[in-house]
C-alpha cells in the first residue's frame, strides 16, 4: 500500500474527501489503510460490498459506485451504504425508490465525456433528470453528482469541466458532492471543481 502518496494527496487537497476504491485489493490492504484512520471505502458489484460490511469493520463507510442491475437493487439496499453514487437514470432511482425502507444519499451519473462505453445521463439531460429525482424519489436523498473522466485524454479536462458546470447549476438545489476523478486524472479533476476522488490502483501498489 502506498502510504506516503495517500498521506501526500491528504495534506495537498485538505478539503477533498478521497474514497479508496478496494475492488482489486485484498482485505488485508483494506484493513491497513482503515488502520491509518481512513474510514471511506467504495465497491463497485453488489455482492463484493455484501461480504466486506459482513467481515470487515463495522466502522467503514461504503460507497457503491458501480453499474447496479435491477436484480440486485434489494442486495444493494440490504448493504445500506452511505453513498450510491452511480445512479444512472430516473428510471433505475425510481426502483431502487420505492423498495427502500430508509433514506439513501445518492449522486446522478453524468456521462459528460458522451462514450458509448459508460454509463449515466447525459449533460443536456442532467438537470432536469436531477430535478425529476429530487421531486418524485422521495427515500433516495439526491446530493450531488458523479462522471469518469474521458478516455482519450486530449478530451478528459472538457468531460470534467462539462460535469463540473452542472455541478453549479444543481448546487442551489442542495448538492454538495462533485465525484470526479480516478487514480489517472485526479489532479485534473481537483483542478476542475472536484472535491471527491475515487482512487484504487495508486493507493493499493
Amino acid at each position: 500500500m502506498n502510504k506516503e502518496l495517500y498521506f501526500n494527496i491528504k495534506d495537498k487537497y485538505p478539503n477533498v474527501r478521497i474514497i479508496a476504491v478496494s475492488k482489486y485489493t485484498s482485505d488485508e490492504n483494506i484493513k491497513e489503510l482503515f488502520s491509518l484512520g481512513h474510514k471511506e471505502f467504495a465497491e463497485n458489484k453488489v455482492q463484493d460490498l455484501l461480504r466486506k460490511k459482513e467481515e470487515l469493520s463495522k466502522e467503514i463507510s461504503w460507497h457503491f459506485i458501480g453499474n447496479l442491475q435491477k436484480n440486485k437493487i434489494n442486495h444493494l439496499i440490504k448493504t445500506k451504504p452511505i453513498l450510491w453514487q452511480s445512479c444512472t437514470s430516473f428510471a433505475l432511482a425510481h426502483e431502487v425508490d420505492k423498495r427502500l425502507d430508509y433514506k439513501l444519499d445518492c449522486l446522478l451519473q453524468i456521462n459528460s465525456s458522451c462514450e458509448d462505453s459508460k454509463s449515466g445521463i447525459s449533460t443536456q439531460q442532467a438537470l432536469d433528470e436531477y430535478l425529476k429525482i429530487q421531486n418524485e424519489c422521495s427515500n433516495l436523498n439526491l446530493i450531488g453528482i458523479m462522471c469518469i473522466g474521458a478516455i482519450d485524454e486530449k478530451y478528459t479536462q472538457k468531460s470534467f469541466e462539462d460535469c463540473y458546470k452542472i455541478y453549479e447549476e444543481v448546487k442551489k438545489y442542495g448538492a454538495k458532492i462533485c465525484s470526479m476523478g480516478m487514480s489517472s486524472d485526479y489532479e485534473l479533476a481537483i483542478k476542475c471543481g472536484s472535491n471527491m476522488i475515487r482512487l484504487g490502483s495508486i493507493l493499493f501498489k
